[in-house]
């Protein structure tokens, strides 16, 4: 269930010229992320037809608009209050896209409007996103306004994870309950398998290789994937948005940066069903080819549910670089700082700053480094003998990470590392970390050059 009210926090008194200040005393120098920059010229989704009833497709008229502002060489496109039904939404360069107050785009559950566009690269073979854009300059979507994604319609659910009431509702959607009962899968269209539309699903919010974007003030919902995810994008900031999702929702994650750099998220609250806000450096031979996330700074942003409140991972093979997290509380989250990968999918972190780290009733880790996620047999990937096979292992390089001033209360485990013989975590820093009402003080395995400085666990210092 979603959570109604409680969550968001203001939006940045900054404002969009303002970026910079949070820029101040940086432990190491970043990018610095600035807004767009939008033509002053301006229309309304109403001049184009859009009823907002909740009844009427407005996707044509979100098209016109979108095409009309384009032609003018970009503007903004104002959303009046209203329940707008939708399907797939595609920005141009140089459009802000402005939800009111009282603004909601609902997208429709009709899976056969999202067929992937001929020719689109974005998609890597999902279905369109609900909103994309691809290859563009300046976009901003602004205002006080919701997107919901209706991914219930998307998504497959485990019984395990439903109350009765819960599981009713789903069925009572039109589906397939597997044989055994454990899984719901949402109705498909006709002529296709009940499990192939799990696999196509894509994210709420896709921006594909795009320059100066922002997203400032809006609530992200139900994404049938990922909700907003900037994939290969430079200068993107992010001010006062809400993501949230059910607890339960598969693959639901909140915020992912996929090689992406010169990125700022600040005053954003998270509440969903999978990781919180995430780096992701791609995996093997593209990732490595698509460079390093970089120039990050992630400030003032609170997460509540999530599989990580901040993630590094699991695909690192770009790296990780010049990564900032100050000022952040996780409460009710999983994990709180998470940092994973394997074998096929391993790269190098680079001067990641963790400071002022606010957690409470965190349900597994506080801190975790591990080297084994999703790791594939060994033998597979090893050439002859023991030696690496170079085109199939691309080993995680967790080092020069450092944790500062966190304060936890309460957590399955203080603080786990866990690395494997082909790669060592090494060389991270903890310093002021205070962890109280933890059932698992310290785990060590695999690791070397830790330094523990005024690091309390349950009250005691960690032994190496």
């Amino acid at each position: 269930m979603l959570l109604a009210c409680g969550l968001s926090l203001p939006a940045s008194a900054a404002g969009q010229d303002g970026y910079s200040s949070y820029y101040t005393n940086m432990p190491v120098q970043i990018a610095q992320a600035s807004a767009p920059s939008i033509p002053d010229y301006r229309v309304s989704v109403k001049d184009f037809g859009a009823k907002g009833d909740g009844a009427t497709l407005d996707t044509e008229a979100f098209t016109k608009a979108i095409a009309a502002v384009d032609a003018k060489g970009g503007g903004h496109i104002d959303v009046p209050a209203g329940v707008y039904l939708l399907g797939p939404i595609e920005l141009k360069s140089h459009t802000d896209l402005h939800l009111s107050q009282n603004a909601t785009l609902y997208f429709s559950p009709d899976a056969s409007l999202y067929v992937q566009k001929e020719g689109a690269k974005s998609t890597r073979g999902r279905v369109r996103s609900a909103i994309s854009a691809e290859q563009c300059t300046d976009i901003s979507i602004t205002g006080g306004g919701l997107i919901d994604g209706m991914g219930n319609y998307w998504r497959p659910v485990k019984r395990s994870k439903q109350s009765d009431e819960e599981w009713k509702n789903y069925v009572k959607q039109g589906g397939t309950v597997t044989k055994d009962g454990n899984f719901f899968f949402p109705k498909a269209p006709e002529g296709m398998k009940y499990d192939a539309l799990e696999k196509l699903r894509n994210d709420l919010i896709r921006i594909y290789r795009c320059k100066n974007v922002l997203l400032q003030g809006v609530t992200f919902q139900n994404s049938p994937r990922f909700h907003v995810h900037p994939y290969y994008c430079e200068n993107v900031i992010m001010d006062g948005i809400v993501v949230r999702s059910p607890w339960n929702a598969q693959n639901a994650d909140g915020i992912d940066l996929t090689n992406c750099r010169q990125v700022l998220i600040v005053n954003t609250t998270v509440d969903t069903g999978d990781d919180g806000i995430c780096m992701k450096g791609g995996q093997g031979a593209s990732g490595k080819e698509a460079g390093p996330v970089s120039d990050v700074l992630i400030k003032n942003c609170r997460v509540y549910h999530a599989h990580g409140g901040f993630t590094i991972g699991s695909d690192c093979s770009g790296g990780m670089k010049n990564i900032v997290v100050r000022n952040c509380t996780y409460n009710g989250t999983d994990v709180g700082l998470r940092f994973k990968s394997g074998m096929d999918r391993g790269g190098k972190t680079e001067n990641v700053f963790c400071d002022s780290i606010y957690m409470s009733n965190i349900r597994g880790e506080a801190i975790i480094f591990e080297n084994t996620y999703v790791n594939k047999d060994v033998k597979f990937m090893m050439g002859n003998g023991t030696d690496i096979d170079s085109t199939k292992i691309f080993l995680p390089d967790f080092t020069d990470v450092h944790i500062s001033n966190v304060v936890c209360r309460g957590a399955e485990t203080g603080i786990l590392l866990r690395g494997i013989p082909q790669a060592f975590i090494h060389d991270i820093t903890f310093k002021n970390v205070t962890i109280s009402e933890a059932r698992k003080p310290y785990s060590s395995e695999y690791a070397k050059g830790i330094v523990l400085d005024n690091v309390k666990v349950n009250g005691e210092e960690p032994k190496l």
